[in-house]
């Protein structure tokens, strides 16, 4: 009889402990998610940011120079832009001296951020 009372103990706090560990694991996996929300916020916050750096660059750099930046490496090493290029790639194709180039800035790796 004891064994029974004893089992029927051990069945009673394994339910008990089973469930809490189960909460836990639902707390855990909903805070998961908020982390990657925010990276992914934070990560295209940033994308918006070197758009907007680069374009500032080139419109200073015809505004002062009176020509657009040839290169996207003149920009950053005249116009203090700067590009984490382990997250980020920037295309710039230039048409001639006083046509506003295209550029395009798009997120490296399995991490896509939308436009």
């Amino acid at each position: 009889m004891d064994r029974a009372r004893f089992a029927g103990a051990a069945l009673g706090a394994l339910k008990t402990y089973g469930l809490a560990v189960a909460l836990f694991a639902a707390i855990a996996a909903i805070l998961l998610g908020g982390l990657n929300s925010t990276d992914d916020a934070s990560r295209t916050e940033q994308l918006e940011m070197l758009r907007n750096n680069i374009r500032r660059a080139v419109v200073s750099c015809y505004a002062i120079e009176g020509s657009y930046p040839e290169s996207i490496d003149y920009i950053t090493q005249n116009y203090g832009v700067v590009i984490d290029e382990s997250k980020f790639r920037v295309f710039y194709d230039i048409f001639g001296s006083n046509i506003m180039p295209n550029f395009d800035v798009l997120p490296v790796g399995d991490g896509e951020v939308g436009p």
